[in-house]
């Protein structure tokens, strides 16, 4: 589990070598089909299929909501490659970028002593991420669950503008001849 978000434009998850690409339009009520697009013929079988479609669908949510302020003349770029192995994705837009990753890593850092701790009465003053620009429906949960489902990371350019994450798959296969 990693326990950070990183920034590093040398990170071997922004390489885009080997990878598909696809172009998306900013149009939030299309989100869950360009990622059914993207994960359709992905490897993992059911419930982590259906957890890679999550998590894949909110990093594009994100592009989309946060960086190009469901502009629909605004694109999203997507990156990535599902083999029996690893997921990789790398999903960019042309906003301005996540700005606020050092402070975010401050806010989970401490949202998770809280947890390790037993503490939920303390807990409950970090069970969401809002700054200024947040909405109602804001809260950082995607971001929180990115960290722990995307095991290879969860790494932004040093525009902050590109997120790339990886996942690698257990051998199930053994398991499905049982």
């Amino acid at each position: 589990m990693n326990d950070r978000i990183l920034v590093d434009d040398d990170h071997p998850l922004l390489k885009r070598d080997g990878l598909l690409h696809a172009v998306f339009p900013s149009d939030y009520r299309q989100i869950r089909y360009f990622t059914l697009m993207l994960v359709q013929r992905s490897r993992p079988r059911g419930d982590e299929r259906l957890l890679l479609e999550q998590q894949v669908s909110e990093i594009i949510k994100n592009a989309v909501k946060h960086g190009n302020a469901c502009d629909s003349a605004k694109e999203v770029r997507v990156w990535y490659r599902f083999t029996h192995d690893e997921a990789r994705l790398i999903v960019e837009d042309e906003g301005s970028g996540f700005q606020d990753i050092e402070k975010w890593n401050i806010f989970n850092e401490k949202r998770r002593e809280f947890v390790e701790r037993g503490d939920y009465a303390a807990l409950m003053s970090y069970a969401s991420w809002r700054t200024g620009r947040s909405d109602p429906s804001d809260g950082g949960n995607a971001l929180f669950a990115a960290l722990e489902y995307w095991d290879l990371g969860v790494v932004y350019s040093s525009r902050r503008n590109a997120v790339a994450v990886g996942k690698r798959f257990e051998d199930d296969l053994a398991e499905d001849a049982e």
